[in-house]
């Protein structure tokens, strides 16, 4: 009996031993790095063509934001793309060749993702807000640009459209790609005839958290959870990238400390809605700035949206696109229409700006 009680015991200690030094592998083992994040956006960018300049550029209180410059010799109008919610400069990989042929285009990671500086963001939507848009143009001051072509999408499209309120006379044409935050959040009965219960459910369980908590909390199997989620991203990079690299680099940019995204969290109301929506404050815009909104037709983002800021700016230029079989990341999934109505509208900019006409709306 005592022979049996030692070799239980024995065996105890072993699995007790096996549990910690699992554990112990768990926490010591870094799930992400700057360095894995440089490294997997540069996997990324070796498929361009375009010759391109990078550099972080100082803001103040040592903050700093990553900025690619692409044809930095041409000399027509330039150019500047604001990515979206959990992005990086990595994901403009499908169009910035084409848009980067005759001008410069300047992409850069927002305040709080990606490469850039993650300082703590104000708690306060209105104040977070103002923090991203007073960073864009911090960044403008140092890189020198007098005037350009904003385009945001999503996230970066409502950030744009803040900065383009505060800042007129710099942007030459707003371009918003299916830009977040501009609806009003609909009536309790209509959130919950839309809504189904078990996802009401899991956003009272996850409400306490940042949105990509989970991916965090995953540790070594996060770029696997991307790959189960966002099967689609390899698909939409498919003509360039044949490995898990995307996956890779969208895990790195969001696995790292969640500034950006702890002040996006603050600036949503349950189910992704805006607090301060943007539809209320679009026509704050001066209207000499033209606004052009690309929707994809089959994005969560309802183009109507776009419908009811040209009713709102009746007296300035508002075009609305929507393209046809595009999602959310219209940019991705038709990126040879999208870069070519961004062009477009670039060349109208070249040539003296768009005269305003009546609203209209166009499907592609």
């Amino acid at each position: 009996m005592h022979g049996t009680e030692n070799q239980g015991s024995a065996g105890s200690d072993g699995a007790e031993d096996e549990v910690a030094t699992w554990f112990s592998g768990w926490f010591s083992w870094c799930p992400t790095s700057e360095r894995l994040l440089e490294i997997a956006e540069s996997q990324i960018l070796e498929k361009i063509r375009s010759y391109y300049e990078s550099e972080f550029v100082p803001l103040k209180n040592d903050q700093r934001i990553w900025t690619l410059k692409f044809n930095p010799t041409a000399n027509r109008s330039p150019l500047v793309l604001v990515h979206g919610f959990g992005g990086g400069v990595g994901l403009w990989a499908m169009n910035v060749d084409t848009l980067a042929e005759k001008r410069t285009v300047y992409a850069f990671d927002v305040l709080g993702f990606g490469r850039s500086s993650r300082p703590e963001l104000s708690t306060d939507p209105a104040e977070a807000e103002e923090q991203f848009v007073d960073s864009i143009e911090q960044w403008r001051e140092k890189i020198g640009l007098e005037k350009f072509v904003l385009l945001g999408h999503s996230l970066g499209g409502f950030l744009a459209t803040s900065y383009a309120i505060k800042h007129p006379s710099r942007v030459q044409h707003l371009i918003l790609a299916d830009p977040w935050g501009f609806p009003v959040k609909p009536t309790e009965d209509n959130v919950s005839r839309h809504i189904p219960a078990w996802v009401k459910l899991l956003g009272a369980v996850l409400s306490p958290f940042n949105p990509l908590a989970g991916l965090r909390a995953a540790g070594p199997w996060g770029p696997s959870l991307v790959r189960r989620f966002r099967p689609d991203f390899q698909r939409k990079f498919s003509s360039i990238l044949s490995d898990d690299t995307i996956f890779n680099y969208i895990y790195h940019c969001n696995a790292q400390v969640p500034s950006g995204e702890s002040a996006f969290k603050n600036m949503t109301i349950p189910y992704g809605w805006a607090r301060h929506p943007m539809i209320y404050r679009i026509g704050n815009i001066d209207r000499n700035v033209p606004i052009t909104m690309i929707y994809g037709s089959r994005s969560w983002i309802e183009s109507s949206s776009g419908r009811e800021t040209q009713t709102r700016r009746s007296e300035s230029y508002v075009d609305v696109q929507v393209i046809t079989g595009a999602g959310h990341h219209v940019y991705l999934d038709k990126p040879d229409k999208f870069n070519e109505i961004v062009e477009n509208v670039c060349q109208a900019v070249d040539n003296g700006g768009v005269e305003f006409n009546a609203p209209s709306e166009s499907n592609n």
